[in-house]
């Protein structure tokens, strides 16, 4: 059968990604995938079902891990008792960010494709997701620390939802602008001190 064909199903992933990259995710040519894997967009549908399968072979890992592992670091902070909370938050932010950064590194390629070429796909939004747990993660902290705006309704949760989608764009633009990391390492830094600052005067514990 095709596709125990050797080397053919990592051929088309390395050239698809290739004419994403280029074209985007609308433009690309399953035709040209095709012909620079050497193989036939007939057995490309095989192996992927349809062009977005096909993207969603490139991104679906990479957004998974990312999730899991965004997930998971709000989870271990949500163990920590009151006070650790309050007391490291910038701390476990900044590791977060940190964390982030360099799982983006290290899938690159993967990262421009979400930002710059899934336009067409169910990815081309899949910073709101990320938006949605630390929106609701956020909440959550102003609730055990007994933020005062929260309890009088002046912060909500839409709220936050605008302030949180900024910063995460923010963030993703190291990848689009295409920064090298030390670059992008010293942008996230000053991006991540200029959101805490902003966060200090809105959302502080009340003095005790």
């Amino acid at each position: 059968m095709a596709k125990q064909i050797e080397g053919v199903y990592e051929r088309v992933l390395v050239c698809a990604k290739e004419e994403f990259l280029k074209s985007g995710y609308k433009d690309a040519s399953m035709r040209t995938i095709a012909v620079a894997a050497r193989t036939t967009t007939g057995s490309i549908y095989t192996r992927f079902g349809d062009k977005e399968g096909l993207f969603s072979a490139l991104v679906e890992p990479v957004v998974q891990e990312m999730l899991k592992t965004f997930c998971r670091t709000q989870e271990l902070f949500h163990a920590l008792d009151r006070q650790t909370k309050i007391d490291t938050m910038p701390e476990y932010s900044s590791k977060s960010m940190g964390q982030l950064l360099d799982y983006m590194y290290a899938r690159f390629d993967e990262f421009r494709l979400l930002l710059d070429s899934s336009y067409g796909t169910k990815y081309h939004h899949f910073i709101d997701e990320m938006v949605r747990i630390e929106v609701e993660s956020t909440y959550r902290y102003m609730e055990v620390i007994g933020c005062e705006n929260v309890k009088r309704g002046i912060v909500t949760e839409e709220f936050l939802h605008i302030i949180t989608t900024a910063y995460f764009e923010g963030v993703f633009e190291v990848v689009r602008h295409n920064m090298q990391y030390e670059e992008a390492k010293k942008y996230i830094h000053m991006l991540r001190d200029y959101h805490m600052a902003g966060f200090g005067t809105i959302f502080s514990p009340p003095n005790t």
